[in-house]
């Protein structure tokens, strides 16, 4: 469990990093660098990018409902003794 813990911390300030690249008029880290050329060309630069932040979403996501699937405490049916009452119906002494 603590290792899915730091998995979803490292990917949260991944995350964080990542969406202060990215601008939000478009031009971003690729915008910065001047020539196409350079990470592959600006398209390819936001495209990866923007899958970037998707994989780190779906990474907190699947990592955190699996802490809760492992944390969550199984429950198991126990058979309550019942008492037995009289068959007359009459309240026991």
């Amino acid at each position: 469990m603590a290792v899915l813990s730091i998995i979803i911390i490292l990917a949260s300030i991944l995350l964080i990093a990542v969406i202060f690249i990215q601008n939000p008029k478009g031009g971003g880290l690729s915008s910065d660098f001047g020539s196409a050329t350079q990470l592959g060309g600006i398209q390819k630069t936001n495209e990866f990018i923007d899958n970037f932040t998707k994989i780190l979403a779906v990474v907190i996501a699947v990592c955190s409902i699996a802490m809760t699937v492992i944390s969550t405490p199984k429950k198991t049916v126990q058979a309550q003794p019942t008492e037995q009452s009289p068959q007359n119906g009459a309240p026991q002494q």
